[in-house]
């Protein structure tokens, strides 16, 4: 949501004259857009702004801004701590920025902006001019807010209650999109297996039915979802709609019915199973990712090997990990039982090697099948070399309807491609994060059949 977000400020700059530069040196502007999920995220901004004092010494004319979640939950208190920073504006705030700079460029006073509101700009959409996307997917934000209050989690108090945008607004967005070149669309919630429940508006299935139906974006993606509220009908939508992606994001957070209790999860171990169970025998080869937490406060070692146990047994294709850490506002704040941060790191580890050894089997097991990769681009290694590669050898990256990371060279069967193409790759390589292969035939069309080409 933050990279949509920044998204949209970029191109209401730009509507005001303003460039993007290589650093943050040579800026008149900087926008600090931030997150406070984890206590990481939130240390790494916060350094950030402490290094930009000396910048701003250097160019007193220059503007700094902090935007997002610490900025909504920390507010002017960031301007006592950064006299550097000039604009502070929240999560709600977004839509308002131009007006905020604005202020500050003629009276050259701080400001902050963290009122929170029950109505969403439905029209917030970045509003591209007709300019071409340089990217293949783009995020697009459906929905604001949760309702859910996980006792581990910040976001009811700094995004605000849940709250849906207008199906029109969001089809308006994704046929821009798409007109700018655009192949992938990801949709954005907290929830969104909840869209437009409270507002009456139609179902998330029914959403994504209306995105499947605009000609140019040829897959859909979306996350993240809420296990309570995965319907039979967003099951059903992986049968029917030809560009939804046969991937699918389950955030767990824990295999231990106390633990998930505990965090306010509302659906236990075997109830989360069921569902995966369901989803697997109605769309068969559909990949599964997920979020576990480790070191939730009373996590006990039997807990731990609970979601241990889960792993082996649902044999997701990648996980994200993270340990646990208080969050001001969250409720477990105050929960007692707190885990040693030596005890969170080596769960944590154990649980990613653990989940390293599944992918590594699972990718494997793809080595020699021959598969559909939507090409985002040069490789991060033919990127870092360009200058001394060979064209032949060049690398090249993109993604598998299932979302696998596919490196790839080209073929004499397949000599060039660009990014938004879609090719055929056989797979040489499986690894624990990605794939590698050789590119065989290029298409310009690609309906998810299967993984394989519909005929020209």
């Amino acid at each position: 949501m933050n990279s949509y977000d920044s998204t949209r400020l970029s191109d209401m700059l730009i509507g005001m004259n303003y460039r993007p530069v290589n650093s943050y040196q040579e800026a008149d502007l900087i926008i600090v857009n931030t997150c406070t999920i984890r206590a990481k995220a939130r240390q790494k901004a916060v350094s950030f702004l402490g290094r930009l004092a000396a910048q701003k010494r250097k160019n007193p004319s220059l503007i700094i801004a902090v935007g997002g979640c610490v900025a909504q939950h920390e507010g002017r208190t960031l301007i006592d701590k950064f006299p550097q920073v000039d604009i502070v504006f929240g999560t709600h705030a977004v839509a308002r920025f131009p007006d905020l700079l604005q202020n500050v460029r003629e009276d050259g006073h701080s400001i902050v902006d963290t009122t929170m509101t029950d109505i969403i700009d439905d029209r917030s959409g970045s509003v591209r001019h007709g300019r071409h996307s340089d990217n293949v997917s783009e995020f697009i934000t459906i929905m604001r807010g949760c309702d859910n209050y996980c006792t581990y989690c910040v976001v009811p108090y700094v995004r605000g209650r849940e709250i849906s945008r207008h199906p029109d607004y969001i089809v308006e967005e994704v046929r821009e999109l798409a007109a700018s070149g655009v192949k992938e669309i990801v949709l954005l919630g907290q929830n969104v297996n909840s869209y437009g429940n409270k507002k009456k508006l139609c179902t998330f299935p029914e959403l994504l039915a209306m995105v499947n139906d605009v000609d140019g974006i040829e897959r859909i993606r979306f996350v993240t979802s809420h296990p309570k509220d995965f319907s039979d009908e967003l099951i059903q939508a992986f049968v029917t709609l030809d560009k939804l992606c046969d991937h699918f994001h389950l955030p767990v957070q824990s295999g231990s019915s106390r633990i998930l209790k505990r965090m306010n999860r509302k659906y236990t171990r075997q109830q989360y199973l069921e569902r995966v169970l369901k989803l697997r025998e109605t769309v068969g080869d559909i990949a599964l990712s997920t979020d576990i937490i480790v070191g939730f406060p009373g996590e006990t070692g039997e807990d731990f090997d609970e979601t241990m146990s889960l792993l082996e047994q649902v044999e997701y294709d990648s996980i994200f990990g993270f340990m646990y850490s208080d969050r001001p506002l969250a409720p477990a704040i105050k929960f007692s039982d707190k885990i040693s941060e030596k005890e969170k790191n080596r769960r944590l580890n154990q649980l990613l090697d653990f989940q390293k050894h599944i992918s590594q089997k699972k990718n494997r097991a793809l080595v020699g099948k021959t598969l559909t990769v939507l090409v985002e681009g040069p490789s991060r290694r033919s990127s870092a070399r360009k200058d001394t590669i060979e064209p032949e050898q060049a690398q090249w990256t993109g993604r598998t309807t299932t979302n696998k990371v596919v490196n790839f060279t080209l073929s004499e069967k397949c000599l060039s491609v660009m990014p938004g193409d879609f090719v055929q790759v056989i797979i040489e390589g499986g690894f624990a994060h990605s794939l590698s292969g050789r590119a065989v035939q290029k298409k310009n069309s690609f309906k998810n059949t299967g993984g394989s080409f519909n005929a020209a």
